[in-house]
């Protein structure tokens, strides 16, 4: 029997509407030859697809000392991510979690992500954090077994203001260091999970060429600007992140997208 493929999200404010859960659970859908389970974690299930099961966002216990140190750290709203990481969070799930943030767009096949490194924390190696020659995976794609990697969340609610702390207030800081402090770390190739602004459309190149996807990219992320609205259609409010027209972003988050689920839905 085909195991079933955990998929969870967060999505908390008014930042991102119910479309981007759904391109992204429609993208998941397409690209894993498995079953699948979508999560998404939010106070705001209006517009979700109906397949998607929703789970409330929680108010942690310890959220009060997080946010001080958060404060402190200028990241307000940051590391809301790690309730996600709650052992028990779905009491009958089985197995780990691919975790997305919802400015990504899935473009290949995700099954060397979700099977490589079994019992690893798996991220990509952050971009600038690689440039610099220093040690942080990217958040924009994650996977973890609540079961096994449950110290996620347990190190922060036992000691949320040293954790924020040590952190800088940097979610994907804590979550990678955290698993590579116990051995438990893997990157996930490079060439899997890409950059829009730095990969598909670095500058100078950018004013003189659309988008490029990357032959190997399974997940685009849009981290910074230009988000996924901005670029379909061109971007033009930056210099250096100026981008053309991109009509293979326009296939995968949306035509695609409608086309499973349907225009109520894309």
């Amino acid at each position: 029997m085909t195991e079933t493929a955990n998929i969870i999200c967060i999505k908390w404010g008014t930042l991102f509407g119910p479309e981007y859960v759904n391109r992204l659970y429609s993208g998941v859908r397409r690209n894993l030859k498995r079953p699948i389970r979508f999560y998404c974690m939010t106070e705001h299930a209006e517009g979700i697809h109906p397949d998607v099961e929703i789970l409330p966002l929680p108010i942690e216990p310890f959220s009060e000392p997080m946010n001080a140190a958060l404060a402190v750290a200028n990241r307000q709203g940051a590391m809301r991510k790690v309730s996600l990481f709650k052992p028990g969070l779905v009491p009958d799930l089985e197995g780990p979690y691919l975790g997305f943030d919802l400015d990504v767009v899935i473009t290949g096949d995700l099954e060397p992500i979700w099977s490589m490194a079994p019992g690893k924390i798996c991220m990509r190696h952050d971009w600038t954090e690689k440039r610099k020659g220093r040690p942080t995976g990217h958040g924009s794609v994650f996977r973890f077994d609540p079961a096994e990697h449950g110290f996620l969340y347990e190190d922060l609610a036992a000691n949320p203001y040293k954790e924020v702390e040590i952190a800088r207030g940097s979610e994907q800081r804590y979550t990678s260091h955290k698993a590579m402090e116990r051995g438990v770390f893997e990157y996930i190739p490079d060439p899997w999970v890409v950059s829009f602004k730095y990969d598909c459309n670095p500058f100078p190149m950018n004013w003189l060429r659309r988008p490029k996807l990357q032959p190997e990219a399974k997940v685009v992320c849009f981290h910074g600007r230009p988000k996924m609205p901005d670029a379909v259609d061109g971007y033009n409010g930056s210099f250096i992140r100026h981008a053309k027209a991109c009509d293979w972003l326009r296939e995968h988050w949306i035509d695609r997208t409608r086309a499973d689920l349907g225009e109520a839905w894309g």
